[in-house]
């Protein structure tokens, strides 16, 4: 991953790789204390918002990670960075002042991880100088195809633009495309692009601020 390579050419000398975990049918703590090779490692979770996976089945795990050495650093968002590349992405599907914009979120059974999308939401409409609905794809509401028929219902005729707030493509982009938008835009992380500064900076960010504590 793009993102991964240039958090590791930002650290020199320090040991970055990435790792994949079930979240459905595994136990964190101990797949990723399985990742921790030595004394003072930081385990990042590449998420948006600290969903039910997040809070329980990470953090309820950490004493079992902080006896091998190892210190769990803040999920990535809400952050000003990723509204940033957000509108970006959504400027870029061919945005016009006419159009309507709803965030496609992944959705989450916690009602924090929930809240924090709503916020992104908030900062993102705050960014782009229009109302931007939220719309989820899973486990939260409103649903993604019930937010893009309510923005219909209100501005009849308009086209309707989703920004996708995920980080890459995979199964919740695809639940995004088929939604009923006019315009589908980008997810923050393309296989063909560069990560972006705003997302390493801020993966940065949140590992300094693991190892200060």
């Amino acid at each position: 991953m793009q993102l991964v390579d240039a958090v590791a050419e930002a650290l020199p000398g320090h040991d970055v790789s990435i790792a994949f975990l079930d979240v459905q049918h595994t136990d964190l703590a101990e797949a990723l204390a399985g990742f921790v090779t030595g004394e003072h490692a930081v385990i990042l979770p590449l998420v948006l918002s600290a969903g039910f996976h997040m809070r329980t089945g990470i953090a309820k795990g950490l004493e079992r990670l902080e006896r091998i050495g190892a210190e769990l650093a803040d999920e990535l968002g809400p952050d000003d960075r990723l509204v940033q590349v957000l509108a970006e992405r959504i400027e870029d599907s061919g945005l016009t002042a006419a159009d309507s914009v709803v965030l496609a979120a992944a959705g989450s059974s916690d009602a924090r991880a929930v809240r924090e999308c709503f916020e992104t939401g908030r900062r993102l409409a705050v960014r782009l100088g229009r109302p931007v609905t939220v719309g989820f794809i899973a486990a939260a509401m409103p649903r993604l195809h019930d937010a893009i028929d309510m923005v219909r219902d209100v501005h009849p005729g308009t086209r309707v633009v989703v920004g996708t707030y995920l980080l890459a493509p995979g199964s919740f982009y695809d639940a995004a495309l088929n939604a009923g938008g006019d315009v589908v835009a980008a997810p923050l992380l393309l296989p063909e692009r560069g990560a972006p500064a705003e997302l390493v900076d801020l993966v940065l960010d949140r590992y300094r601020g693991a190892t200060e504590r």
